[in-house]
């Protein structure tokens, strides 16, 4: 159990907690929600024990261990599973002791060494590190590649990957969503899912909250609130209590002007004098209620263009390229104004170097690409947000594309991005992340675009900007064509989706559920032969048992080629299975029975696989040995 108690907390003289209260129970899965500067990312490092508390009390069960995501990246040099099996820090120094035993020969501890790295599920740990980087759309070539190799995104992935590798109690994770695609999040919702233990995690992604908390606790007015459920159930409650908060407020304001009309009629009278009196120490006494300040500092449209052409753009029997590798071809698009569009597809199949060909940053290697007459374009992408100059301001930004504009008009357009004040004046150079991202969605909407082409515009986004975001994408009369992790900002704004992979791009007829199951599927068909793990002691006895009664060499080598065919043909009919699970058709309503025919024997054949898989192995071993199996059958 956690439990605070009357607990003040201060960060460079600026109080984040005062007299807050929290409980929470072991397993509890909880989302932390508030303002950027509330105290989140604070209460993460008291949990850690690297700040210590102003006043009041902090309850931790003193064994447990804790798991957190670092926002830092070191050991540059170190190979990619390396840096994540590192993250088991009880395991790494099992092995570090082995190793010295082994050096010294000392027979008695590399016994109880061995039984320590069993316990620890060592022998299965660079199994389960690339299962993790798997997960997280790392392929098996880059998990042998040094960490100084990834750029900040997958590096941030990989200490991730080393949170969740680490055996815990207690597992915090600041924003673990703000470098995923959305094949990975969907991933990492599966496993947060079965995580048994306690969960704290602070993400701005409203269905991923909703799709692994049990509860929200909101930071606010230096308290802590607690809600049960996700965070969909959250903004009913907080609604329902900022409501009730207000009327409060706004019943002690009318008694308050009562109070101070009856004060100042009747205190020069004598006859009521003592009654004023009592109304004016019951004033003094009345307890303050803040009022609710529910509303968004953000407020802002995208600008309308005067003409959009028809098509916006058309593209036919196109085809993209880095170098002599073909990314997408037959490409057939046409773009109507109007058009909301949201692309899907698993990382790495060309979403992105779409969306660029598209605004014109990379040259199409084939094909008939046709741009609209009066076509403008706003494109958004994380690498603009590294082009700002870091030594303009914001209003200094929109100055240079503007500069006949009203400098009052600039500053109120920016005010919606909550550029305010002499903030509009500041250096972008130490501007956050999300701080840049407002700043380059700003001067996408003041252009005027009819077309927007927007790559995961919600990284470093809170919820509040997301939510005006949304609004603002719903109202652009424009067209959108979206690639985003953010699933409620797709729901609400894209009336349709594409599909991007095995180098094509098409219409996906689905909803995002059905992605979520197609992508399950895409990825059943991308999996390797899992070969059995070697260090497990019952199939090592059961091939050392069953290698016991000896056959001729000859026969043995004919058992081994006979299985290998078998396998052979087994995962010919698992690839044409996998082919026709990858339909789209299957997943958009209608053929609902032949997937589930098609499902069950994907089970069927892989339970064979692996039993095949088995009685090759040990043939093999077998037959090394000089040795003799029982026949499979």
């Amino acid at each position: 159990m956690i439990k605070l108690q009357n607990l003040h907390l201060q960060r460079a003289g600026k109080a984040l907690l005062s007299g807050a209260d929290l409980t929470l129970h072991a397993g509890h899965k909880v989302g932390l929600t508030g303002a950027n500067g509330a105290g989140k990312s604070s209460l993460f490092a008291l949990l850690q024990g690297q700040l210590a508390v102003d006043a009041g009390h902090l309850e931790i069960p003193a064994n447990w261990r804790i798991a957190h995501m670092q926002q830092e990246v070191e050991s540059l040099e170190r190979l990619a599973v390396d840096y994540v099996l590192d993250g088991d820090t009880a395991l790494r120094q099992i092995q570090q002791r082995l190793a010295e035993a082994e050096i010294s020969g000392d027979g008695a501890a590399i016994a109880h060494l061995h039984h320590e790295l069993e316990s620890a599920d060592g022998y299965s740990a660079d199994a389960r590190a690339r299962k993790l980087l798997a997960g997280l759309g790392f392929s098996e070539a880059q998990m042998n590649r040094p960490v100084g190799d990834f750029s900040g995104g997958f590096r941030m992935r990989l200490n991730l990957a080393q949170a969740l590798m680490c055996p815990s109690d207690l597992l915090l994770l600041d924003e673990p969503t703000n470098h995923l695609d959305l094949d990975a999040i969907l991933w990492l919702e599966d496993w947060l899912k079965s995580y048994p233990g306690t969960l704290l995690l602070i993400a701005h992604d409203r269905d991923f909250l909703d799709a692994v908390v049990s509860h929200i606790v909101q930071v606010e007015q230096h308290k802590l609130w607690l809600y049960r459920g996700g965070y969909t159930a959250f903004e009913r409650a907080r609604a329902e209590r900022l409501a009730q908060q207000q009327s409060a407020f706004d019943k002690q304001q009318a008694q308050r002007a009562h109070m101070e009309a009856f004060v100042r009629r009747f205190a020069a009278k004598a006859s009521k004098a003592r009654q004023a009196q009592s109304r004016l120490k019951a004033l003094q006494r009345l307890q303050e209620i803040a009022p609710a300040h529910a509303d968004s500092p953000f407020d802002f449209a995208f600008r309308e263009a005067a003409r959009a052409p028809n098509p916006l753009l058309h593209i036919r029997d196109g085809a993209l390229a880095y170098g002599e590798t073909i990314i997408l071809q037959n490409i057939q698009l046409s773009l109507a104004p109007g058009a909301r569009i949201g692309l899907l597809g698993p990382n790495g199949a060309g979403k992105s170097t779409l969306i660029k060909a598209l605004a014109g940053s990379l040259a199409p290697a084939a094909g008939h690409w046709q741009r609209g007459e009066h076509l403008a374009i706003g494109y958004f992408a994380q690498h603009q947000l590294e082009a700002l100059d870091g030594a303009m301001s914001p209003l200094l930004h929109l100055k240079r594309i503007a500069p006949q504009e009203r400098e009052q008009t600039l500053r109120d357009f920016l005010g919606g991005f909550d550029f305010r004040g002499s903030r509009c004046e500041e250096p972008t150079v130490n501007f956050s992340g999300g701080e840049k991202a407002r700043l380059a969605l700003a001067l996408i909407a003041w252009q005027q675009p009819n077309l927007l082409l927007m790559d995961e515009p919600t990284n470093h986004l809170d919820l509040e900007m997301r939510h005006a975001l949304t609004l603002a994408l719903q109202e652009f009369s424009g067209a959108v064509l979206l690639v985003s992790h953010d699933r409620h900002l797709l729901k609400s704004t894209c009336d349709e989706f594409w599909l991007v992979a095995a180098g094509r791009l098409e219409t996906f007829s689905g909803s995002l559920d059905d992605y979520a199951r197609w992508l399950t599927a895409f990825r059943a068909q991308q999996k390797p032969i899992a070969l059995p793990v070697e260090s497990k002691e019952d199939r090592r006895e059961q091939r050392q048992q069953a290698a016991q009664q000896r056959k001729p060499r000859s026969a043995l080598k004919k058992q081994a080629e006979k299985l290998e065919a078998q396998l052979s043909k087994l995962q010919e009919k698992l690839a044409a299975l996998h082919q026709r699970l990858a339909d789209s058709r299957l997943y958009d309503g209608t053929g609902k029975d032949e997937l589930r025919e098609l499902l069950a024997a994907q089970d069927i054949l892989q339970g064979e696989q692996e039993a095949l898989e088995e009685a090759w192995l040990e043939a093999l071993e077998a037959l090394e040995a000089g040795q003799s199996l029982k026949r499979f059958d």
